[in-house]
């Protein structure tokens, strides 16, 4: 996958890729995350295909925070700007975890912009993180941790596949080893795991928006979905403990003709690490280029 072009436009940072021709995708990355994580998940999307937009979302990397507590709405706004300064008028967007709020609130506030919306493991409701024990807290909240999950991902897979799936799943025991197994053993699910593994942490420069998603997303009474008019694809693992399978079901509920694919044993990163991920991708593909 050729590398984005990156810039920082009235301070989002930005960056696309693929033709001017393909069909647009905006991807909007979870909690913790940054424009790094987003091309992550961006991985499937050929360049001949598609024209990828991917953001640190606020307070994420280089994006500031333009107020001191930035609410989703004003994400959504700010997103519609994005769009305007790269000319796009009508965009697919590819939204993960956390970043799935401002993605219904971008269909809802500006329903001219949003073709289709594909939503993993997102966000629908209020959400506050689960607790962690001081180990946890160390690897995922510090800069030391953040040193040490990115040099575990490279000397020693499986031991940093093995923590990320068990954090945020119920999956264990042998179903976790085999697990971790087939994933290893697959290139393009190990490279997303891994890179993920180096780049899941609140720490520095993720810090502000760590904490400003936090306060957000604990604060949310509505996302108003039955408004969302663009055609909604969801996709959520049934082991997911880091945002429940519940959130995607009331969503597809209460967006008109949303769809919901639930995937057996599927981690919070079904998407991308689940045995069926390639099948489910082909399918996201194809809603997001839906006219």
């Amino acid at each position: 996958m050729p590398p984005s072009t990156r810039a920082v436009t009235r301070g989002v940072e930005v960056g696309t890729r693929g033709s001017d021709t393909g069909v647009p995708v905006l991807v909007l990355h979870g909690s913790p995350g940054g424009i790094d994580v987003a091309e992550l998940m961006a991985g499937f999307l050929p360049s001949q295909d598609f024209r990828v937009v991917t953001v640190s979302r606020p307070g994420y990397l280089g994006t500031r925070l333009d107020a001191e507590h930035p609410t989703i709405d004003d994400e959504a706004d700010q997103l519609a700007r994005v769009l305007d300064d790269l000319g796009i008028d009508r965009v697919g967007v590819l939204a993960w975890s956390g970043g799935a709020p401002a993605a219904y609130r971008l269909a809802v506030r500006h329903p001219d912009r949003a073709r289709a919306l594909a939503v993993a493991s997102g966000v629908s409701g209020r959400w506050v993180p689960g607790s962690a024990g001081p180990a946890e807290r160390l690897v995922t909240d510090t800069a030391f941790g953040a040193g040490l999950a990115s040099a575990a991902a490279r000397i020693a897979p499986a031991a940093a596949a093995r923590a990320a799936v068990a954090g945020v799943s119920t999956l264990r025991g042998g179903a976790l080893r085999e697990h971790v197994a087939g994933v290893l053993a697959e290139p393009v699910r190990r490279a997303f795991l891994l890179g993920l593994a180096r780049t899941g942490n609140a720490s520095g420069p993720r810090r502000a928006g760590w904490d400003n998603d936090v306060r957000q997303l604990a604060a949310v009474e509505s996302l108003d979905l039955g408004a969302v008019r663009a055609p909604t694809l969801l996709v959520h693992g049934d082991a997911d403990t880091e945002v429940r399978p519940d959130d995607s079901t009331r969503a597809a509920a209460a967006i008109p003709g949303a769809e919901l694919v639930t995937l057996p044993g599927g981690t919070h990163f079904a998407l991308w690490d689940h045995r069926d991920a390639a099948a489910v991708q082909a399918q996201v593909r194809a809603h997001l280029q839906q006219l």
